[in-house]
């Protein structure tokens, strides 16, 4: 038994937590513990948009990964990066980044576009 608090009232008010609050605790935590992983475990691909143009327009990743995707906008207007097969969407204000997490994805192709310059804002993610 941890002793927390030297005086309280309800479940805390001996000072210990029950063993039954502790099972709580564990159970309701144990799924998080598990699941975290640090962004940096993830595979990373850059794009830059530059002129109203994704550069790269067509990026290659991993099937089956989760995948950071950090995208620099060099152009002084915004842009929206979209795309409905990622189901994605991410307005990216002018000289700044944004990063989207997508995946894991099945092997494939995944159109994206820029919601603000759809005629020449265009790429595809392809998954292989």
């Amino acid at each position: 038994m941890i002793n927390l608090l030297k005086a309280g009232k309800g479940i805390l008010s001996s000072g210990r937590i029950t063993g039954c609050l502790w099972l709580l605790i564990i159970l309701l935590g144990f799924p998080l513990l598990n699941t975290c992983t640090s962004d940096t475990d993830k595979p990373t691909v850059k794009l830059e948009i530059r002129n109203h143009l994704f550069n790269p327009s067509e990026v290659a990743i991993p099937a089956d990964t989760e995948v950071k995707l950090v995208i620099y906008n060099r152009d002084s207007s915004p842009e929206e990066f979209e795309s409905y097969l990622l189901n994605r969407k991410k307005v990216i204000m002018g000289n700044s980044k944004a990063v989207i997490f997508i995946g894991p994805l099945p092997a494939g192709e995944y159109p994206f576009f820029g919601e603000f310059h759809p005629k020449t804002a265009q790429g595809k993610i392809i998954a292989q």
